[in-house]
């Protein structure tokens, strides 16, 4: 498979998740979080999806699409494990997370979520949804969306 079928079935899949937990969860109180806002738009996806949800979004620097800066009050710059203690100390109850972060090489990025997967677990609300491109520990993995690979995004179930 080319580099650019790759990226896009990723992509695909990464819509096709979104679309489908913004579902589940329905009304079910709790905020979403976007761990690893990059360009934005899995933000500005969010945003569109969920137009009446609080979205936190977690990454190292802000260096997103203009249209896509989500407000200072949503946006916690810096490392992932200090920010996810933050939230948990405001008593932020996470509905849906997108787990988007990595290094770009597989071993680091399965280890760095591996590590994540604690402070992460503190915000989440008891039922809530996470959807990752990495393998997450100590959460119920289950079946997303049929139209989605197995081995391509990953869904779980705190």
């Amino acid at each position: 498979m080319s580099r650019l079928d790759s990226m896009l079935r990723r992509l695909s899949a990464q819509r096709d998740g979104l679309n489908w937990a913004a579902q589940q969860i329905g009304d079910a109180p709790g905020d979403v979080l976007d761990l690893g806002l990059g360009n934005g738009r899995t933000y500005d996806h969010l945003r569109e999806i969920l137009p009446d949800r609080r979205i936190w979004v977690i990454d190292r620097v802000l260096q997103c699409h203009p249209s896509c800066v989500p407000p200072d009050e949503d946006f916690l710059e810096g490392e992932a494990a200090p920010m996810l203690e933050k939230l948990a100390g405001l008593g932020v109850k996470i509905r849906l997370a997108h787990y988007d972060l990595g290094f770009g090489v597989k071993e680091q990025d399965v280890a760095e979520a591996a590590k994540l997967s604690v402070p992460l677990a503190r915000v989440m609300s008891s039922g809530g949804l996470l959807i990752s491109g990495q393998p997450l520990v100590g959460f119920e993995q289950i079946e997303g969306p049929d139209t989605i690979a197995p081995d391509r995004y990953l869904f779980y179930r705190a």
